[in-house]
């Protein structure tokens, strides 16, 4: 498929670069972008025998006509869950560049490591020996954009420390860049205005390695005229906006038939999150650093840690390439159904991870921090955690509760005072620092049928009853409100905040009523017997009168809202009924929705709801597995044939118009490397 973005290095909020393919865009048409879109310069050239071939950026358009500048010719492009790989002819060799964020969500310490890899290999095509010489640069805008912008810049060799990795064999050589003028916990246009950006590569192997600084035009003029760099770090200072400064690296590998050079590159903060909890207001480090030490150590592990983390990442791919097969899909023209159905969820598995950062708030288990990304900027945004849940319940549920833990100390230590769950435990990322007025977004049913939900599937995914009944009289609370208010919820928002309130919303109605019914499950676990047979008749009782109130006096369908007839919508919140087993949702809702969806599906998929023409990806494939199986064709064929048709040009959106050339919706913003598209990941964790 041709998605819309390619994920280059997808490692967190901050480390987030993709290679647009909008307008029919490749690696060496357009530099790089940063999630929102705005440019991220990585240049990437190789020299093949004396001639000049630009495999990643598009500097090739600021030279004059040079003769032996050349740009290459794009063959293939490929990705899974870990790798994007680009292939190109140049000249008598084939460039592969093979960008690779590990998934690895069993391993809480390599997932924590903000790098990405990029591996460039040269390889002759006519199976004769060339002599290969190989650049690349980046500039500042990684940390930052503007004029005004101070950069402290740091030349930077070794240790050769690996922290408890094998093949321990290379010394890291790093640039590393920073703000003159930090301001702790601020952004400025999404990119972090602290911490330090790194690039780093290696001289092994290479017959004569060099490295240089400057403005970029004469950096990469002499690199082309010269064939190498003249060793010369540069002011330690520089504003962006002076002649634009680049750092490279230079590698000449001699005269092979096949070689490559790595780098790695990402942003590094520390400490990551501000954070309000029972002791008061605390700046968390980062996770990577109980595991591995300060900055460099933990850039020399990363470095030296490739092929094990490959072998890693190879075993949640493995498993992904698999289970696929037993969900049924069917995609584009000379795709497989398993094939389109894992093109979706391969794309999604970088994407969801890298809304993440992992902080040491405990000292056995870290803490978890979710972006908003795009959005609103929340952190550990509740409605937001919900939809990308089946992602961590299918790769590893622990993650689940590391994400949660911030969100209960927050409520559990008197720091928000409403009796609903919270809709997030801060405005802005990085600062979770909570609502003590308890001004947050009003989403009380959504919130709270939420929360309950992902306790409890936590639970049935884990065993862990100890955890479970740790946090029994909040989630009790949230139980509460659910009786009092979830049966004809008022006029509020739900999960789908831009569509706007809707009074007496059916899908928001039976997430909290199948909320009771896994409240009475986990009273049982806690041992309140009393309780769970309360909230058993209360979600029986509930669940009888929502369907007399939520099913259009046709039969055909359930209702967007229990006064509109004819109104229609996802009813994607029974998932978790299915899901957990629980059994309230009569059989018959289930099939009559699924015969429905079909009716009023679109050319890329059936609407939210009948108010709009926009659909969210992950609600369809929530949707799509409370389905039969040709139902559930008939979502997944249509999300992936919106991935590989669509206009857009940002990161995977999950929101977008169903009819047209597959759009963001007008007067919302544009959704782009969102969380949520965990939720694809809904049919696995089944």
């Amino acid at each position: 498929l041709r998605p819309p973005a390619i994920p280059l290095a997808v490692r967190s909020p901050y480390t987030s670069a993709w290679s647009s393919t909008s307008q029919s865009g490749t690696l060496n048409s357009q530099i790089p972008i940063f999630w929102p879109g705005q440019g991220l310069v990585w240049e990437g050239i190789i020299v093949v025998d004396g001639n000049s071939f630009e495999y990643m950026g598009n500097v090739i358009n600021d030279f004059p006509e040079l003769p032996y500048f050349n740009t290459t010719t794009p063959l293939e492009v490929r990705y899974d869950s870990q790798y994007s790989n680009f292939t190109f002819l140049a000249g008598p060799v084939i460039i592969t560049a093979s960008f690779f964020s590990p998934v690895t969500p069993k391993d809480v310490c390599r997932s924590s490591i903000p790098l990405s890899y990029l591996t460039t290999t040269v390889q002759s095509k006519d199976g004769k020996p060339h002599h290969a010489q190989f650049y690349s640069d980046v500039n500042a805008a990684w940390i930052g954009l503007g004029n005004d912008l101070d950069i402290v810049k740091e030349f930077h060799t070794g240790p050769m420390n690996g922290n408890g990795t094998s093949n321990v064999t290379d010394v890291p050589i790093s640039w590393i860049l920073r703000p003159r003028r930090p301001a702790l916990f601020e952004e400025a246009q999404q990119i972090p205005r602290w911490g330090n950006f790194s690039f780093t590569t290696s001289s092994l192997r290479a017959e004569n390695f060099t490295f240089q600084s400057g403005s970029a035009t004469s950096v990469r003029f002499g690199f082309v005229n010269n064939r190498h760099l003249n060793n010369d770090a540069g002011s330690v200072t520089r504003g962006f906006g002076n002649q634009e400064p680049v750092y490279a690296f230079a590698h000449d590998m001699g005269t092979v038939v096949e070689t490559s050079v790595r780098y790695t590159i990402g942003s590094i903060q520390s400490p990551v999150v501000r954070y309000l909890h029972k002791g008061g207001l605390a700046n968390l480090s980062p996770w990577w650093q109980k595991c591995y030490g300060e900055m460099h150590d933990m850039i020399s592990f990363h470095w030296n840690d490739f092929h094990n983390v490959a072998a890693l990442g190879n075993e949640f791919e493995t498993k992904l390439r698999a289970d696929p097969g037993s969900a049924t899909g069917i995609a584009v023209p000379f795709v497989s159904e398993a094939e389109s159905y894992y093109a979706i969820v391969a794309l999604s598995a970088r994407q969801v991870m890298a809304a993440y950062v992992f902080a040491s708030g405990d000292p056995v288990e870290p803490l978890m921090f979710q972006k908003e990304i795009s959005s609103n900027g929340n952190i550990n945004t509740v409605d937001v955690l919900y939809p990308a849940s089946p992602f961590f319940l299918y790769a590893n549920p622990t993650l689940l509760k590391y994400v949660m833990q911030p969100l209960l100390e927050l409520q559990e230590g008197d720091f928000y005072p409403n009796t609903y769950s919270t809709h997030d435990i801060g405005a802005r990322f990085p600062l979770a620092t909570g609502h003590v007025e308890g001004t947050d977004e009003y989403m009380p049913v959504e919130n709270s049928g939420n929360f309950i939900l992902m306790a409890y599937a936590y639970y049935k995914f884990t065993g862990d009853s100890t955890w479970l009944k740790s946090h029994y009289d909040l989630l009790a609370q949230f139980a509460q409100y659910l009786i009092d208010f979830s049966l004809v919820p008022a006029a509020q928002l739900s999960t789908d905040d831009f569509a706007g309130e809707l009074a007496n919303q059916t899908n928001l109605a039976i997430k909290g009523i199948v909320g009771l019914q896994a409240m009475s499950a986990i009273a049982r676990v806690a041992g309140k017997e009393d309780d769970a047979s309360n909230f058993t008749s209360k979600a029986t009782s509930y669940y009888d009168q929502w369907e007399d109130l939520a099913i259009d006096p046709s039969g055909k369908h359930t209702l967007l809202a229990y006064q509109w007839r004819s109104s229609w919508g996802l009813l994607y919140n029974i998932f978790f009924d299915k899901l957990l087993n629980m059994g309230l949702v009569n059989p018959k809702v289930y099939d009559m929705q699924s015969a429905w969806y079909a009716q009023v599906s679109q050319t890329f998929g059936v609407p939210l709801d009948n108010r709009h023409h926009y659909t969210k990806s992950d609600w369809e494939i929530w949707t799509a597995a409370t389905c039969s199986p040709t139902t559930r064709r008939l979502f997944i064929n249509a999300v992936a044939y919106w991935l590989n048709e669509t206009s857009t040009n940002l990161p995977f959106t999950d929101l977008y118009e169903v009819v047209g050339i597959g759009d963001y919706p007008l007067q919302i913003d544009h959704f782009s490397a969102r969380p949520v598209v965990g939720g694809h990941f809904a049919l696995l964790a089944l």
